[in-house]
């Protein structure tokens, strides 16, 4: 049954490669899976804005250096940190489980973010270096009230997941 298929389509792809790979190593007949990927640009969930409708965002780093970004409404600081290859951990995958997201926002526009809720306080409490306007960079997302916003990285984060693995 498979006899005729092996001349058409993807058979006929694998049974091509298994007669150029390493003889030796394959049993005649053998297909070989192939391996695609396509690349990568952006880190998380960051999307790329649409013309026209980008927002601005600048980080302060850890070195004091300035860096602003054109981003989407909708990403949060976490995943625009990282996709812009900022030195932001992140421990816990954005789920609010840890402090090494800690940033600390701009008072210009601190009230315009959504007030922390219980679970991202008792993390912040955690942080190094807090602030009166100190919030998770997981919790924060990009609005248009917020274009402009500008973000302070602190020079020190605290990982008690990675404490309690050592």
């Amino acid at each position: 049954m498979f006899k005729n298929l092996a001349h058409t389509g993807k058979f006929a792809l694998n049974r091509a490669l298994t007669r150029r790979s390493a003889p030796s190593m394959l049993k005649s007949g053998e297909l070989i899976r192939s391996f695609q990927s396509s690349a990568v640009s952006f880190h998380g969930h960051i999307k790329k804005p649409k013309p026209g409708e980008e927002l601005h965002i600048t980080f302060i780093t850890k070195e004091g250096e300035m860096k602003t970004f054109e981003v989407a409404e909708g990403d949060n600081l976490l995943d625009i940190a990282q996709a812009n290859h900022l030195d932001v951990e992140g421990a816990c995958g954005g789920s609010c489980a840890c402090s090494t997201c800690h940033m600390i926002i701009d008072p210009a526009y601190y009230d315009k973010i959504p007030e922390p809720d219980d679970d991202e306080n008792d993390m912040l409490d955690l942080a190094f270096g807090l602030t009166e306007t100190s919030r998770l960079g997981c919790q924060v997302v990009m609005t248009k009230d917020l274009d402009g916003i500008r973000i302070a990285l602190p020079t020190m984060t605290r990982n008690l997941i990675n404490k309690d693995m050592n």
